[in-house]
């Protein structure tokens, strides 16, 4: 992984996760109370080796920088190498399911010129899963691919995942959507640099697009290979999968395959004391961060840093954010809410199961 240097594109937008996205880009959505998003995708290439990672930025980048600074946290304030952060292209976004965009690579061809990495590891930021990426490059090496795709076979449909069609292991097709059983793909590839330095001149006429669409007519000569992931892998494109995801950790099955001992998930740190569970309260099947305070129930739900649940509150099947406040006898169920809000004494916030209530975030 010393040749590999590696690429986080968050210049995309996630298509039905409403408020949620008002004011951030997918890759820095909270998870789990004390991660966001790209930590998983930043995680797995620094524990892989890769000590150059560049990620290409939205426009509403401000709380994607406020947490990943210079990348200390995850060894990558570094003299040699480090944590590039780039601009996207001023029309990158899209709405469309692109989370490569030609556009954006190419506007950023001096990270990839500057280098003398041999291969290139890109990735996008809205699937969770913990893998050890130096099996990807291991399979690369050997097959002699020109390009090999993470995958996993898709166990559902899922209208924003891109599917591939494979034969013997390599791709002869793209399109966007799954159905259950197809081939999936997670975002994340490896390439030669020179490969990818050669494709911007190739597809020069069609930088609108994402590097797979420009290069659907293309399989016949370009041989992209297939690497199958079946580990744990969840996609973030809307909120229920944004929520059904942060339950599934509820799972201590889940929580030990996705976090080995061996392989952690790196974050910001954070300085707050332990959570307090006060006198009276009590807890069930939650994940409580740092900082919190407990006086009333807590059940089947995640809490960021420091919320305060109040005595005679109760939060039940939710996922309450950094800096909330639960007050006294008020009731939050089947919910998500925001950073910073206070949710007054005796309110009741209420979804269902199939469709969860969103509590926007707190602009005060």
């Amino acid at each position: 992984m010393q040749k590999v240097i590696g690429l986080i594109t968050c210049n995309y937008s996630a298509k039905a996760t409403g408020p949620l996205t008002e004011y951030r880009p997918i890759s820095s959505m909270p998870f789990l109370g004390r991660y966001r998003l790209v930590d998983f995708a930043l995680s797995n290439l620094v524990n892989a080796g890769a000590r150059t990672v560049g990620m290409i930025m939205p426009y509403n980048y401000r709380s994607i920088i406020d947490h990943v600074e210079s990348g200390k946290d995850w060894g990558l304030d570094r003299k040699n190498g480090g944590l590039f952060i780039l601009p996207g292209s001023a029309f990158g976004t899209s709405r469309t399911g692109a989370r490569f965009l030609l556009r954006d690579l190419v506007h950023n061809k001096v990270f990839f010129t500057r280098s003398n990495a041999d291969y290139v590891i890109l990735s996008s930021a809205n699937f969770v899963y913990n893998m050890d990426l130096n099996d990807l490059y291991n399979a690369h090496v050997e097959s002699g691919a020109d390009i090999t795709v993470l995958t996993a076979s898709a166990p559902r449909v899922n209208d924003d995942v891109v599917g591939f069609n494979v034969d013997g292991g390599r791709v002869n097709g793209v399109h966007n959507g799954v159905n259950f059983g197809d081939t999936a793909f997670l975002d994340c590839f490896i390439i030669s640099r020179q490969l990818l330095l050669d494709m911007f001149d190739w597809y020069a006429p069609t930088d609108y697009l994402d590097l797979f669409e420009a290069m659907a007519g293309d399989f016949g000569r370009v041989n992209v290979q297939t690497y199958n992931y079946d580990g744990y892998v969840a996609p973030i494109f809307n909120k229920k999968e944004y929520f059904t995801a942060n339950m599934d950790f509820l799972d201590p099955k889940v929580s030990e395959e996705v976090f080995p001992a061996d392989r952690f998930v790196k974050t910001k740190a954070h300085d707050t004391p332990p959570a307090k569970f006060e006198i009276g309260s009590r807890v069930q099947n939650s994940r409580i961060s740092s900082g919190c305070r407990i006086y009333g129930r807590v059940c089947d739900s995640i809490l960021g840093r420091g919320v305060i649940v109040e005595a005679g509150a109760t939060v039940r099947n939710s996922i309450i954010m950094q800096g909330c406040i639960v007050k006294s006898g008020a009731r939050v169920e089947n919910a998500i809410v925001d950073r910073g809000n206070t949710v007054p004494a005796g309110t009741e916030l209420r979804g269902t199961p199939d469709d969860v209530l969103i509590k926007e975030k707190s602009r005060d």
